[in-house]
């Protein structure tokens, strides 16, 4: 039987989230679980009473009237109160979460989203966090209802590899290994694990904000239309640096017309492509993204 600790009486709040590493491969060996990792915005819903139920994003701020849809499924769970931890996605046609979906639906759609929820912190008056990670999963397993916004996440048999592999090739953004025996920890932590999926693709050069002091990013946009998609930081070498400088230079021009002014840009005319490794996903925002070099240097 597990120990379970009492919290005693008191109003549950908002706990700062166990934050996973990032890595380049998924950690080998029979004491990780594997998720897929969702692509969409961490949520955590705090359950007081049916009357009572708030649901705050990463940094703690309330977003409560912003996903009603989730405040009404995590009425229906059969608790008194807890605190689930989770991410909240819209799905598109092929049923993988569509991030830019989930952007507009924030604004406009306060039901469109789905939890898929992989960790409870607390459950009916008893603090869960040094429970390890697979028994806070069952213990919250248990309590999800089927064809309800609020769905649990399940853990991925099979080899690591093959699971981060067959995720990579479903366009997905990758996935989260944690630690069996885990117990749950506020912040950055190396007993979970994320191994996100990256592409490489061209994309067109449009300016460079370089302010003192600071990272300098490249300004992007799709090729052929200058419309904005987002920048990529500057991490190449030195001569790289200024390689890229010189051909902003030389290609000096004026901004899109659709872009709004920004402070300490160099702008760019058109003719000049970089290649760009970013997050899978849609063209029309990219994330995490940097500069590899120049697409005519491949």
């Amino acid at each position: 039987m597990r120990k379970i600790v009492s919290t005693g009486v008191g109003r549950l709040e908002f706990i700062p989230p166990m934050e996973p590493k990032l890595v380049a491969k998924p950690p080998e060996g029979e004491h990780w679980i594997h998720e897929i990792k969702l692509d969409g915005y961490r949520v955590q819903i705090v359950i007081n009473s049916l009357e009572d139920i708030s649901v705050f994003t990463k940094t703690g701020a309330d977003w409560t009237s912003k996903f009603t849809g989730l405040v009404e499924a995590a009425r229906e769970l059969e608790v008194e109160n807890a605190i689930i931890d989770g991410e909240a996605v819209v799905p598109n046609e092929a049923g993988l979460p569509d991030f830019a979906a989930l952007q507009k639906a924030v604004h406009n759609d306060p039901y469109a989203m789905i939890m898929g929820a992989f960790d409870i912190l607390h459950l009916d008056g008893h603090d869960l966090r040094d429970i390890g990670c697979k028994g806070r999963r069952e213990l919250l397993y248990g309590k999800i209802k089927p064809n309800s916004r609020i769905q649990f996440s399940e853990a991925i048999p099979g080899d690591p590899k093959a699971i981060f592999y067959l995720a990579d090739q479903a366009g997905i953004e990758g996935i989260v290994s944690k630690r069996a025996d885990s117990k749950y920890r506020s912040g950055p932590t190396s007993n979970w694990l994320k191994t996100k999926s990256f592409t490489v693709d061209e994309f067109e050069l449009i300016g460079v904000e370089r302010e003192p002091g600071k990272a300098a990013f490249a300004l992007l946009a799709e090729p052929g239309t200058r419309k904005y998609v987002g920048s990529a930081f500057i991490t190449l070498g030195r001569d790289m640096k200024e390689r890229l400088w010189k051909r902003v230079q030389e290609h000096a021009g004026p901004p899109p017309e659709a872009m709004k002014k920004r402070p300490a840009t160099q702008w760019v005319a058109p003719g000049v492509k970089l290649r760009i490794k970013h997050l899978r996903g849609d063209h029309a925002k990219i994330r995490h993204a940097s500069l590899l070099g120049f697409s005519d240097e491949k």
